[in-house]
């Protein structure tokens, strides 16, 4: 089943692209493991989808130790943190993951240099957006964003690839599109103020009931789970 159900999302995935004239190979698959068993998550592996979402840092640890993540020279696997991340979970963090997508503050901000700088390792990060602005969610707000990544760009140890964001949860996916087309419109922003040297490219952005959307708005990360297990 879940070989069968990664075929059907990866159709999809190059559907959407095709609409809007993207190649498939513009857009990562990352599986959201939140719940899943080794055996699940061997078959996701099994079917050649080599990036794995954590949402929490105790379940990653598991999952982690099963699989030899990250750094395993037995495939090219890379480990994402998709939920949100504790200070206090940070040190643990930093040996998982490949790249934290959740980054909301600059307190958070402060704890990732102080912990990267201790172990010589550089952190690649997105910033988290509430584009939707729900009171009780994580992410910057759209206003504070540009405040945040100078803070965050002045800091050695960790390197700002893009944003991330949560849309709200609607019924249609159509309506999860002003969330996206605003993420895309941030992103280009910042790299209009050259907030860094270099380009921002990543968007992570649609999950199992938007992501096509997603895609056309602008995507370079999916983070899907429920589509891959139903």
């Amino acid at each position: 089943m879940i070989k069968d159900n990664c075929e059907q999302i990866l159709g999809r995935i190059a559907a959407a692209c095709a609409r809007v004239k993207r190649p498939p190979q513009s857009v990562t698959l990352v599986c959201v493991a939140k719940d899943r068993t080794q055996d699940e998550i061997r078959q996701v592996l099994a079917a050649g989808v080599l990036d794995i979402g954590e949402n929490r840092v105790q379940e990653a640890r598991v999952h982690c130790q099963e699989f030899a993540l990250p750094g395993t020279r037995l495939r090219p696997l890379r480990v994402h943190m998709v939920g949100h991340l504790q200070t206090n979970k940070v040190p643990e963090a930093l040996r998982m993951f490949d790249l934290i997508h959740s980054l909301d503050s600059l307190h958070l901000a402060e704890a990732i240099e102080r912990q990267a700088s201790g172990c010589s390792k550089t952190q690649d990060v997105l910033i988290e957006v509430n584009t939707s602005n729900e009171k009780g969610k994580y992410g910057v707000a759209p206003a504070g964003l540009v405040e945040l990544s100078q803070s965050v760009v002045g800091m050695p140890h960790i390197r700002l690839q893009g944003l991330m964001t949560v849309a709200a949860a609607v019924d249609d996916p159509e309506q999860a599109r002003p969330y996206f087309r605003q993420l895309r419109r941030l992103l280009a922003g910042l790299n209009e103020l050259h907030i860094v040297d270099y380009e921002l490219r990543v968007l992570s952005m649609g999950m199992s009931n938007d992501f096509e959307v997603a895609i056309e708005e602008g995507a370079t990360l999916l983070r899907i789970g429920r589509a891959f297990f139903s």
